[in-house]
C-alpha cells in the first residue's frame, strides 16, 4: 500500500507542470504599504470607496474610483497595465474585489492595502474633510 501511495504521488508531482503567472495581487498591511510604496517609482494609490466617502477623507496622492458604482471597471480599461497598483477601501473587502478584476484583466502588480480606518490609524498620511488641502501632517 505505501509504494501504491508514493507511486501515485510521483505520478502526480510529475505530471503536473507548474503554471506560470506574473502577476502579483496580494493583501499586505499598512506598514508594509510604508516600505513597499517608497521603494516604487511610478505606483498609483487608488481609494475604490464611494465619492462620498472619499471626501470624508482618503489618503494623500490617492485617486477615487469607485467599485461600487461600475466607474473603478470604466477606469482600469485606461490604466497602465504594467505599472504597480495599492488598491484600498473602507474595510479591504472592495478593494480585494478590484483587485481581482485588474489581475484578470492582465494588471501585474497589485495590492490590496486594507482598509481606511487602519490605514489612517498606522499615521499614513490622509485629507480630510476638516483639514485643510495643504496642511501638512
Amino acid at each position: 500500500m505505501k509504494i501504491l501511495i508514493a507511486t501515485l504521488a510521483v505520478i502526480l508531482l510529475t505530471c503536473n507542470e507548474p503554471v506560470q503567472d506574473n502577476s502579483i495581487n496580494k493583501r499586505i498591511t499598512a506598514t508594509e504599504y510604508k516600505e513597499e510604496h517608497d521603494n516604487t517609482k511610478d505606483a498609483v494609490l487608488v481609494d475604490v470607496r464611494t465619492p462620498a466617502e472619499f471626501k470624508e477623507g482618503h489618503l494623500r496622492e490617492a485617486l477615487n474610483s469607485d467599485y461600487l458604482n461600475g466607474q473603478f471597471q470604466e477606469d482600469m480599461q485606461h490604466w497602465d497595465k504594467s505599472k504597480t497598483y495599492y488598491l484600498y477601501c473602507a474595510s479591504g473587502n472592495r478593494s480585494g474585489k478590484a483587485a481581482k478584476l485588474m489581475e484578470e484583466a492582465g494588471f501585474k502588480t497589485i495590492y490590496n492595502i486594507g482598509g481606511y480606518e487602519d490605514l489612517k490609524a498606522a499615521g499614513l498620511p490622509v485629507t480630510a474633510k476638516n483639514q485643510k488641502q495643504n496642511q501638512e501632517q
